[in-house]
């Protein structure tokens, strides 16, 4: 159990690789804290059933990760609840398909509230209280493979995410003489419902498969293992990095 008694922060967590994370943190004996969009798909209740499998230690907290107000209060819960935060997941995202010329203010800024301002507030909050504790802490950011590859019509997503790696080597060196370590996870093709469109066209499906070396779609899990590493004492010299978790997309991709 590599986190036994750490405390963690896993923003968008009620599917998909948040999820993963979350229940992978809870399996290395973390406490948890789950959280989720005020008014998404799942809901109070919801979120409160599905924590109570990670024990009497986890937490289920609504927030808009784009508002500050919002997190300041769910750190606010989890200093309450817990007294401390050693690792902060920031995997909540959103992508809008749009051509470049089409896209409206509105939607850009709401990509971009959501996966850079976010995960700029969220960890910044977190930080805050880390150096505060005085003894280190974990920042991790799921990123993309498309914070390199690019990825037509949905230029805002692919401009957050080339931000969040920058944003991730910048906070690696300003934050090291605090022995916060600070890192990326790229995932490429991943089965989860925001994929859900293209796993469920065989056409579209057969099309993403043939870019990837591996050969198939990966799994949650495999993202949620390598958060895992990144969360522990045996990451504790790394930091500055990001680790793709692709099947070899982004190399067979730069091949061309």
């Amino acid at each position: 159990m590599r986190l036994k008694d750490k405390v963690a922060l896993v923003t968008g967590a009620s599917s998909g690789i948040g999820k993963a994370i979350a229940t992978r943190f809870a399996a290395e004996g973390a406490h948890v804290v789950v959280n989720y969009r005020p008014g998404g798909k799942i809901d109070t209740d919801a979120a409160q059933a599905e924590v109570a499998a990670f024990g009497p230690r986890a937490l289920a907290v609504a927030a808009d990760v784009s508002k500050r107000d919002d997190v300041q209060r769910m750190m606010d819960q989890v200093i309450s609840e817990f007294g401390r935060i050693d690792i902060a997941i920031n995997n909540a995202g959103i992508e809008i398909k749009k051509p470049f010329l089409e896209v409206g203010d509105d939607e850009w800024n709401r990509v971009i509230g959501v996966n850079l301002f976010g995960s700029y507030v969220v960890s910044q909050i977190c930080a805050r209280q880390m150096v505060k504790q005085g003894d280190g802490g974990k920042l991790i950011f799921i990123s993309s493979v498309h914070e390199d590859i690019p990825f037509p019509d949905y230029t805002a997503y692919c401009a957050s995410k080339g931000g969040v790696r920058m944003m991730m080597r910048n906070l690696s060196i300003e934050l090291a003489p605090y022995r916060i370590n600070v890192n990326n996870i790229a995932p490429g093709a991943i089965a989860t419902p925001i994929n859900q469109a293209v796993l469920d066209d065989p056409t579209a499906s057969k099309n993403a498969i043939g870019e990837i070396p591996w050969g198939r779609f990966g799994r949650p899990e495999e993202v949620a293992a390598v958060a895992a590493f990144l969360a522990s004492e045996d990451a504790d010299y790394v930091t500055g990095s990001t680790y793709y978790v692709d099947g070899g997309l982004t190399q067979q991709v730069t091949l061309y």
